[in-house]
C-alpha cells in the first residue's frame, strides 16, 4: 500500500519527500515546512500589531481607558498613565532607564485595581505581590524571586514577554525596618528588593520540578503600593508679611525623607522615583463607584439577574443607603460588595426556585 499524505494527497512515487506518522495520521515534509513557516509569519503578525497598538497608546488615552473603570483619583491616574507611556518607550531603547512608581493610600482605595487595570490596555504580562509573605531567602516564607515566578507564569512561560510585564507589590509598607537589629521581613527584604527593582539579570535557583531560570529585570515595570497608617507629615510653617505670625500647617505631599523615616533605606526609596497617593473613598465617592465604571457593581448583579430572567434595577435610596453603609465598614470600595452580598441574599436565594418564563421587573 502507498503511503500518502492526509493533507496533500502526494504520494512518495510523486515527489522524494519523507513522511512523518503520529498516531495513526501521516503527514509529509512539505506540509510540515508549509506549516511551520505560516505560524511563524502568524506569530511574527501579530507581536507587529501588538507592538504597534501599544506605541499608539498615549498617556490621555491610557488616562481615557482608566476613566472608564475607575472613579476619582484624577492625580493618580495621570501619574501612572505617564509612567506606563514611558514604560513602553524604555522598552525600545536600553539606554533610558525605567522609573518604578510608589502609590500610597489607605485600604479600599482602589491601588491594586489601579495597576491591574493598566496592564489590561498595555497588553502586558501582569503579576500581583504580597510583601507580607516576602523575608529573605534562606528563611521560611517567600523569597523576592518569587515575585518573578508568578510574572514568568503570567507571560504563559515566555521569558522574553515576561521581561517587559509589571509586578504589583502590595502592602508594600510591611517591609519598612521594625526596630533595631536585623528584620528578615523588613530590612533583609529591601535589600533583595533593591537590584531586581533597578534593573539586573536575575539567577532564580531551581529545584526537583524546575531548572534555573535566567531573567532580566531592566525592562520590568514594578509598582509598589502601601496603606502607610501613622506615616507622619512634615509640618511646615507659613505666613504672609514681615510681621505675619508663623503657623504650623500639615504637608499634604509624602516625600522620600518622609518615608525614610517611616522605616525605607534610602536605597530602596530610590528607586522608585514616582511617588503618588491615592485617596480615601468618601460617601459620594462610594456612591458613584456603584454606578459610573464600565463593570460597575450593580451592572454586575444586573447581569446576574438577567440570566435568571429578571430585570434588576436599583432605587436612588437604596443606592444611597448602600454607599453610606459601606462607608461605616470603613474599608473602602471593597465594602460595597459586602454590603451588596447582604442586600441581595434572599433575592438571589429565592429567584432560581421560581425562574419565570417570561421576563419581568425587579426593584430594590
Amino acid at each position: 500500500m502507498k503511503r500518502k499524505c492526509d493533507f496533500c494527497g502526494k504520494t512518495k512515487e510523486e515527489n522524494n519527500i519523507d513522511f512523518f506518522v503520529s498516531r495513526g495520521s501521516v503527514i509529509c515534509s512539505e506540509c510540515v515546512e508549509k506549516c511551520w513557516t505560516l505560524k511563524n509569519k502568524k506569530i511574527k503578525t501579530v507581536n507587529q500589531e501588538t507592538q504597534t497598538d501599544r506605541m499608539r497608546l498615549t498617556p490621555k488615552k491610557i488616562m481615557s481607558y482608566l476613566n472608564e473603570y475607575i472613579v476619582g483619583q484624577e492625580e493618580a491616574k495621570k501619574t501612572l498613565s505617564v509612567a506606563v507611556y514611558n514604560h513602553l518607550k524604555t522598552m525600545n531603547n536600553p539606554n533610558i532607564k525605567k522609573s518604578n512608581v510608589l502609590v500610597l493610600g489607605p485600604t479600599g482605595s482602589g491601588k491594586t485595581y489601579l495597576a491591574e487595570t493598566l496592564s489590561h490596555i498595555v497588553n502586558l504580562p501582569f503579576a500581583i505581590a504580597d510583601a507580607t509573605t516576602l523575608t529573605e531567602a534562606g528563611y521560611v516564607g517567600d523569597d523576592v524571586h518569587s515575585i518573578l515566578l508568578k510574572l514568568i507564569h503570567a507571560a504563559n512561560n515566555d521569558i522574553k514577554q515576561a521581561e517587559k510585564g509589571i509586578v504589583y507589590i502590595d502592602e508594600i509598607d510591611k517591609i519598612a525596618k521594625k526596630g533595631e537589629g536585623r528584620d528578615i521581613s523588613g530590612e533583609g527584604v529591601q535589600q533583595a528588593l533593591l537590584k531586581m527593582m533597578e534593573g539586573c539579570l536575575v539567577t532564580i535557583p531551581g529545584d526537583k520540578e524546575r531548572k534555573t531560570i535566567m531573567i532580566n529585570t531592566n525592562n520590568i515595570l514594578f509598582i509598589c503600593g502601601g496603606a502607610f497608617s501613622g506615616l507622619k507629615k512634615k509640618n511646615i510653617k507659613k505666613g504672609i508679611g514681615f510681621s505675619a505670625e508663623l503657623v504650623k500647617t500639615q504637608e499634604e505631599k509624602i516625600t522620600a525623607s518622609d518615608l525614610i523615616d517611616y522605616g525605607f533605606s534610602p536605597e530602596f526609596i530610590g528607586r522608585m522615583p514616582i511617588i503618588t497617593t491615592v485617596k480615601a473613598a468618601d460617601v459620594s465617592m462610594l456612591r458613584r463607584i456603584l454606578t459610573e465604571p464600565k463593570n460597575s457593581l450593580t451592572w454586575q448583579y444586573i447581569e446576574l439577574m438577567k440570566m435568571d430572567n429578571i430585570e434588576l434595577s436599583f432605587s436612588e435610596k437604596t443606592l444611597n443607603m448602600i454607599a453610606a453603609e459601606a462607608y461605616r465598614h470603613g474599608s473602602g470600595a471593597r465594602g460595597l460588595r459586602s454590603v451588596m452580598e447582604e442586600k441581595m441574599k434572599d433575592i438571589m436565594f429565592e429567584i432560581p426556585e421560581e425562574i419565570p418564563k417570561k421576563s419581568y421587573k425587579k426593584q430594590v
